[in-house]
């Protein structure tokens, strides 16, 4: 992609928006057609507009998960360099893969790479990326919290052209449906993502036909140096200096020890260090990651403190990556990576911590930092096999601004936590609950988001489950002097009573029978700012509502209830003359 146009601030901006629409209509695409819920519901898919020479990011979608549009620039450099070694790329060439350790994140997204060919070479590439239902592995789903390494985790494939000069390749497709348990759901999610690349390539066509192909470029070129230039100035208002931050996963699933996720964060002269040096090495688990997801969540965590500046390759111009080739952060094959969101959820966590102690005023606390990947699997009487996963809700960290967001979905995404109707009608299940969880956020001046309370009854004679999880023995921290909300917490009914995983957020092997449940607790966001300091009529609301217990008013807020419900203003003013609970 080359030109030596200029573009005025009024053509850019036009530009801008038909970029991103692009982007978004390839993601309405994948949505509308994709046949497993959690791409079709849950949006659990991206996409995006590449560079054809580095593969950086240029757009991304605005209906997907910002991680994978932060991971996909890895993926798209991946096949440059296939192609490079292979003959090149060519035009009507599509590539497939999920291979964690090239530009992906685990062995459940699928990745496609399409060239934009104009003028007989490569304008820029066209990515799109989903969430498949299963593919193959141990178990169903995918998400297996007791892998040890990433074969046990599904089947990998490394770039591959799915497409060879317009040529579909049906041995490929072939290859894949055979490893996986629900091979329709595959189907129709690969055609989902086909259809979406060559929707895109029609609109950039369409588009280089309006403008000329110089003119976009230079668009391009320009909208990533005014996301570099502004990033410049948002570090330059950082104070100067050195600060850290450091959190934990509750382990690997492996053994039952807590991994460190630590940051030493460096501003400086316009330009940001980030140093997880410290962090723990890596695991036997399935919670490592590799670099590229590493420094894709601090693309995301940085976005989410500098939302103004515009979402491309050139935010990250700015930041120097120092991450330990040994690290859990910075794996190779065959080391499991499938939860992969739980390490980098606590990347994003570390990252807001560390912001907080030196800019109150864009710092977040953090959120319930887990996904819950829950898998119930069995087969219905009738002999057909069925597979329900999904991945829960959770409370988000309150801001300067104002309280955390009550039963959002992970701060990794703009996804959607599917309807319990979409997931009862489509699986044997029968959600006996559904709820926010009381007292689940940290207090604070503004009081973190509430997590969720979820009860599943099987309505078939068997299944399999698995729970993947987090943040089940340490909390979501609040900042600013905010309170650290709820931990998570799982159970499930076996015919002896109720049980919880040994390994508190982590478990295999469980077995239900007809009419037991499982209940998932949430954790909550963390609270900003000392709880006392809220006013009382917004306890009293809170109260009112269900959201915070009496008791948990009294203890954290310093506000007191009479035995009517009403504010006891005396009992009130004595308890807030002393230090609060911490």
């Amino acid at each position: 992609m080359s030109g030596t146009a200029t573009v005025d601030a009024v053509t850019l901006a036009i530009l801008k928006g038909r970029l991103e629409q692009i982007a978004d209509e390839m993601d309405a695409t994948l949505f509308r057609s994709a046949f497993n819920p959690i791409i079709a519901e849950a949006h659990d898919a991206s996409h995006g507009i590449y560079d054809a020479a580095t593969g950086e990011t240029l757009v991304q979608g605005k209906s997907g998960l910002p991680i994978f549009v932060g991971v996909m620039a890895f993926a798209v450099q991946a096949v440059i360099e296939k192609a490079r070694l292979r003959g090149g790329i060519h035009e009507g060439d599509v590539w497939i893969f999920n291979d964690p350790y090239d530009g992906g994140t685990h062995l459940s997204d699928f990745r496609l790479v399409k060239p934009v060919f104009r003028d007989g070479a490569v304008f820029c590439f066209l990515a799109s990326v989903g969430h498949w239902h299963d593919v193959g592995g141990n178990v169903p789903g995918n998400y297996n919290p007791a892998a040890t390494e990433c074969f046990q985790e599904g089947m990998l494939i490394p770039p591959v052209k799915l497409y060879d000069r317009g040529a579909f390749r049906q041995d490929v497709v072939d290859i894949l449906s055979a490893n996986s348990r629900l091979p329709m759901s595959l189907y129709g999610d690969l055609n989902g993502q086909i259809n979406a690349l060559e929707l895109g390539e029609k609109r950039m066509h369409a588009l280089i036909d309006d403008y000329g192909a110089p003119t976009i470029s230079a668009a391009l070129a320009a909208l990533k140096a005014r996301a570099a230039e502004m990033m410049r100035a948002q570090i330059a208002e950082l104070p100067a200096g050195t600060v850290s931050a450091e959190d934990f996963l509750d382990n690997d699933g492996i053994v039952d020890e807590p991994l460190k996720i630590a940051l030493d964060l460096t501003i400086g002269d316009g330009r940001m260090v980030m140093d997880f040096s410290r962090s723990s090495p890596a695991c036997a688990g399935p919670v490592n990651i590799s670099r590229a997801t590493t420094v894709a969540a601090c693309y995301v965590a940085l976005k989410h403190i500098f939302g103004d500046v515009p979402a491309n390759a050139g935010v990250l111009e700015p930041v120097e990556f120092r991450i330990d080739p040994g690290s859990l952060l910075s794996v190779t094959a065959p080391k499991p990576v499938g939860g992969y969101t739980e390490t980098i959820l606590r990347l994003i966590d570390v990252v807001f911590q560390a912001i907080a102690s030196i800019a109150p005023g864009p710092a977040m606390a953090c959120a319930y930092g887990t996904i819950n990947a829950l898998s119930l699997a069995g087969h219905r009487e009738n002999g057909q096999r069925w597979v329900m996963f999904s991945f829960f809700g959770g409370g988000h960290g309150a801001h300067g601004g104002g309280d955390g967001l009550n039963h959002g979905n992970a701060p990794i995404s703009t996804a959607t936590i599917p309807p319990l109707e979409i997931l009862e009608a489509a699986y044997p299940v029968r959600f006996t609950q559904w709820a926010l969880r009381p007292d689940s956020g940290g207090p604070g001046r503004h009081r973190g988001g509430l997590g969720a309370v979820y009860e599943i009854e099987l309505l078939e004679k068997q299944a399999d489950v698995f729970l993947f999880g987090e943040r089940g023995r340490f909390a979501p921290r609040g900042v600013v002097g905010g309170g650290d909300a709820a931990t998570n917490r799982f159970t499930y009914q076996q015919h002896d009573g109720e049980h919880r995983p040994q390994m508190v957020s982590k478990m295999v092997g469980i077995k239900l029978a007809r009419g037991q449940r499982l209940r998932l607790e949430t954790p909550g966001g963390g609270g900003y700012g000392p709880a006392f300091l809220r006013p009382v009529d917004e306890v009293a609301r809170d109260v009112r509502r269900g959201f915070v217990s009496a008791e948990q008013a009294a203890v954290s807020y310093g506000v007191a209830f009479s035995a009517n419900g009403t504010v006891d203003a005396d009992a009130t003013r004595q308890l807030r003359s002393r230090e609060p609970a911490t």
